[in-house]
């Protein structure tokens, strides 16, 4: 046995208490089995543990054996142990306070000056903002500062006086100024909003009170202002009317002013939108509606009086053919006038996949061929009614209008072949017109208008019975 002297053989078991799977409990039972009859009662218990303490008592002698023969390599092995100690710990202190000095040496030449370098990038980076913001405060003043340059020359200047005549002072207006007033408008458009984008040229900008007056007192009152000057050269627009046309000079300058309109106000059109949604020209194409609507309420409501006084029907007609006219001209300068490029929504498919002309965007807006069809048939809708009305109250006028059926249809037929013809102060005007004319003409003799004119007739000379 490894515990066990060898010169002095015990009589314990050191093999059952060495054994990894020894219980107490287990062994404590197995004594009192065999010192007691299982039987009896009460349990003899003194001499289980009598034999216990024996036990004890042996272990602790044999220890007391081992330790005092053991006592000076026990006492040599610690004390070399001590030693070793020792010298480590000198050896540590010795490196330890090296590695002290040498983290004060970084602390002083890395930490502080790391610490005094962030302050200097802290300022710098300071600096660049605000040169940023001085560049982007500095842009937004040359701006418009340029806006109003450009404002004073579409106005011609602020000198005209309150009895200026319309014609007046469009002849003082440089229509050109107006894309060019577009074009800076757009431009400070971008500065302000990015102006809450962190990383931009302009963020935060509007911080700066001269900027926040520079957009309440100028830019947001001559934007207004532009778009009001577009929009009332798409309503004005004219090429003719009953009473005669425009020299080719005058519709030279029609059709610029227009254009310059149309560019306008497809430049200023809002370039904020919702999510998945695709941009289009809403100023352009609510004026052009606009323009339309108009001439279709006003061609409306002096056909239906017309039609209760026959008498004055031949000049009304004159007139629906002239604004007939004048919308077929209108189609005429969008088509040739092509989409400019917008430099706030590239990569938003601003044009359409096929040709690139504005007529393209109007038309699929309107959801039509044509303007001539559009104007025609819209026309034909809104008359109808008007006709039955007539019919239903009787009395002379409907009298009459039966009465004359026949020439009325044929009157109106022959309007809706002439509106749809192409003025000729317009027919050489813009690129293409030419053969647009031509095809006009093709049109009107081999009944290319057929469909309209069964719409025009069909709306009256069908609600007035026979």
């Amino acid at each position: 046995m490894s515990v066990a002297n060898e010169d002095e053989p015990s009589y314990i078991d050191y093999e059952t208490f060495l054994d990894p799977d020894f219980s107490p409990a287990a062994f404590a039972n197995t004594l009192v089995l065999a010192t007691n009859n299982p039987n009896d009662t009460p349990l003899d218990l003194s001499t289980p543990l009598s034999r216990v303490l024996f036990d004890i008592q042996e272990i602790d002698s044999h220890i007391d054996v081992l330790t005092t023969r053991s006592a000076i390599p026990l006492l040599t092995h610690t004390k070399e142990q001590t030693e070793a100690s020792g010298r480590i710990i000198g050896e540590l202190d010795t490196q330890i306070k090296a590695l002290n000095d040498s983290y004060k040496q970084l602390e002083k030449e890395v930490i502080q000056k790391h610490a005094e370098a962030e302050e200097v990038r802290l300022v710098a980076s300071r600096l660049w903002e605000t040169l940023k913001l001085g560049r982007a405060v500095g842009r937004a003043l040359q701006l418009g500062r340029q806006l109003e340059v450009q404002h004073a020359e579409l106005t011609g200047s602020a000198s005209t006086t309150v009895t200026t005549s319309s014609a007046s002072l469009r002849s003082k207006e440089d229509h050109r100024a107006l894309v060019r007033c577009a074009h800076t408008l757009l431009s400070l458009r971008e500065l302000f909003s990015t102006a809450n984008v962190p990383g931009s040229e302009s963020y935060g900008i509007e911080r700066i009170a001269v900027i926040r007056t520079l957009r309440d007192n100028l830019y947001l009152p001559t934007e207004r202002s532009v778009r009001e000057s577009a929009e009332r050269i798409i309503r004005e627009f004219s090429m003719g009317s009953a009473s005669g046309t425009l020299t080719f000079a005058q519709s030279e300058e029609t059709r610029a002013r227009t254009v310059s309109g149309l560019t306008t106000l497809y430049l200023l059109s809002p370039t904020t939108l919702a999510k998945n949604e695709k941009w289009s020209p809403a100023l352009m194409l609510q004026a052009l509606e606009s323009y339309l609507r108009t001439a279709l309420q006003s061609s409306t409501a002096s056909l239906s009086r017309a039609l209760t006084t026959l008498p004055s029907l031949e000049r009304t007609l004159a007139d629906v053919t002239a604004r007939c006219q004048n919308v077929v001209a209108l189609e005429a300068v969008l088509e040739a006038t092509k989409i400019p490029p917008h430099p706030l929504v590239q990569g938003q498919q601003a044009t359409p996949k096929t040709g690139g002309n504005m007529l393209q965007l109007l038309l699929a807006y309107l959801e039509t061929g044509s303007l001539a069809s559009y104007f025609w048939r819209t026309m034909a809708n809104n008359l109808a009614p008007r006709v039955q009305e007539i019919m239903n109250k009787g009395g002379v006028s409907a009298r009459t209008l039966r009465t004359n059926r026949q020439s009325v249809g044929e009157a109106i037929k022959e309007c809706v072949v002439k509106g749809c013809v192409l003025p000729s102060a317009v027919a050489g005007a813009t690129t293409g017109d030419r053969g647009r004319k031509d095809e006009m003409k093709e049109g009107e003799k081999s009944g290319r208008w057929e469909r309209e004119v069964a719409v025009m007739v069909g709306s009256v000379v069908n609600n007035i019975g026979r």
